[in-house]
């Protein structure tokens, strides 16, 4: 037996797995669904893209859509706003970042911008302060003293990883700072 040279999913041509009907694989599309609900909370646009992804057609992932709205299953808004507190709290990430794990969620701008307005400055700073203070060695501290181009390199590294946490410039360069001067 030869197989294809491309791999492909379980579904045939139409969308529907191998000995199933049609009928079985609008089942199975809620049932995909509700699994990957079961994984993590999903954005409307993440879960059509998923479900598309696995070989439904289109009628099907909207069907499984319908119904995972009727069942209230699907919002946006709540999602988001669960992502930035989460995301920010547990990884450390700043607004920056999340503003673009947003977007790439399919996440609309305006309840981005709403979810994010929920992070409060203060504990931003709070948090970046605290992943400064974790990298921040007692040797790295020695040569931040001692050493001008020391603390040059320091610094930089220091403000790069806040940068790509998707803390701002400014405020990464002012945490940065803090911390040497202590």
């Amino acid at each position: 037996m030869t197989q294809s040279a491309t791999p492909r999913s379980r579904a045939s041509a139409n969308g529907v797995p191998p000995g199933k009907s049609p009928g079985e694989s609008r089942a199975s599309a809620w049932d995909a669904a509700l699994r990957l609900l079961g994984a993590r909370a999903r954005s409307r646009d993440e879960m059509r893209k998923r479900l598309l992804r696995r070989g439904f057609e289109d009628s099907e992932v909207e069907s499984a859509m319908s119904r995972l709205d009727s069942a209230g299953l699907l919002d946006d808004v709540e999602f988001a706003s669960e992502w930035v507190r989460s995301r920010h709290a547990n990884s450390g990430k700043g607004r920056i970042a999340l503003r673009h794990e947003l977007a790439a969620k399919g996440i609309d701008k305006a309840v981005a911008e709403d979810a994010l307005a929920d992070v409060d400055p203060d504990a931003e700073r709070e948090i970046a302060a605290g992943l400064v203070a974790k990298k921040l060695t007692p040797s790295q501290m020695e040569q931040a003293r001692t050493d001008r181009a020391g603390r040059e390199k320091v610094f930089r590294r220091l403000v790069g990883m806040l940068v790509r946490r998707g803390y701002p410039q400014s405020m990464s360069i002012d945490v940065v700072n803090d911390a040497l001067r202590n």
